[in-house]
């Protein structure tokens, strides 16, 4: 294994360090909202909830807000265990939300788990190192006619610049000091939201204000996870549900953002 392949960015400590400092029931609400209007739902009732990657916890406790009969979430980073075992505990330590460290590539883990109404991962798969074999196991858990909602980092859209350019900031960032993180964080206002104008910081700032409606996550944290996000792989939009149909799986929904591309599949219930 390469020095770059070992290399992790720390996703745990950033969300543990964001949820916090920042964890209210304004933010679960934003991230219901998010989940339910993308899947046109009002509600999850009924339904079991699998959270891979759990990371803040912030989607599980939206989940069970919304009505999951239960909801088991995981996560590969201990530090993103402990932040969501932190929201559980804010939320009275439900007895039908587990939460447990472990990882989508692991064959066996995997092979333990049950199969679940609703399989969720947002925005980590593609951290994984292998994300077609983390795609194949996430989906593997998908009971028949179930529905699988994940979010991928998306290669359709990053034109200019490319995602290999993407990929050796990743791999600089991750490999650099705490002072020089700050420098990039900030080059990446300057040259990406600020376009490299100074008129620009009051719509900027104001975006920062605003930023919290979105999935319930601060903009800072989300600069950071992007910036710092390795291992990373780009994947097209088309290959994405290329793959997921041959697994036996019906795209549902698509809705790309500035990054991400959210997938809503449907399982075949003879899959």
């Amino acid at each position: 294994m390469t020095q770059a392949q070992e290399q992790r960015f720390e996703f745990g400590k950033n969300w543990h360090d964001f949820i916090q400092k920042n964890y209210g029931q304004d933010k679960v609400d934003i991230s219901r909202r998010h989940m339910l209007a993308f899947m046109g739902r009002g509600s999850l009732d009924g339904l079991t909830f699998l959270d891979i990657g759990c990371g803040s916890g912030l989607h599980s406790i939206a989940a069970l807000q919304a009505g999951a009969r239960s909801v088991h979430g995981f996560d590969y980073d201990p530090n993103s265990v402990a932040a969501t075992r932190y929201v559980q505990s804010q939320a009275g330590n439900p007895s039908n939300w587990r939460v447990e460290q472990g990882s989508v590539l692991d064959d066996a883990f995997m092979s333990r788990l049950p199969q679940f109404d609703l399989v969720y991962s947002w925005g980590v798969l593609h951290h994984t190192g292998d994300v077609w074999h983390a795609i194949g196991n996430a989906a593997g858990r998908v009971r028949p006619g179930g529905l699988f909602y994940i979010a991928l980092y998306s290669a359709d859209v990053q034109v200019d610049p490319t995602p290999e350019f993407w990929l050796d900031v990743k791999r600089r960032y991750v490999s650099a000091g705490w002072l020089t993180r700050r420098w990039m964080d900030l080059w990446y206002v300057w040259r990406f939201q600020m376009g490299r104008k100074m008129s620009a910081l009051p719509a900027f700032l104001a975006r920062m204000r605003e930023y919290k409606k979105n999935r319930g996550m601060n903009i800072f944290t989300d600069i950071r996870d992007w910036l710092g996000g390795w291992p990373m792989e780009f994947v097209y939009d088309a290959d994405a549900i290329k793959f997921c149909e041959n697994l036996g799986f019906r795209l549902e929904k698509i809705a790309t953002g500035e990054a991400n591309t959210e997938f809503l599949f449907v399982r075949d219930r003879d899959a």
